[in-house]
């Protein structure tokens, strides 16, 4: 697909179709990362994940139940 680099106030930005928003299961408003590839002079666009208080505080309390075993498999 080809699209074109617009002005927006003193920056620049690429539109990215609808659909292809719903194929990256992306939304307006998302959050995204930004990287530059200087060396092929691409940029890549990818959602920027985010890990939420409550899978946290669940990640934190099975690490805490099950360190043993997961200490355990780490060494095999």
């Amino acid at each position: 697909m080809m699209q074109k680099v617009i002005q927006i106030g003193s920056s620049a930005a690429v539109i990215i179709p609808k659909g292809s928003l719903e194929e990256l299961g992306m939304r307006i408003g998302d959050q995204v990362r930004v990287e530059v590839h200087r060396e092929d002079q691409t940029v890549t666009v990818k959602p920027l994940v985010t890990v939420t208080n409550e899978l946290a505080d669940w990640t934190k309390g099975f690490i805490k139940k099950y360190r043993q075993a997961l200490e355990a498999l780490a060494k095999e």
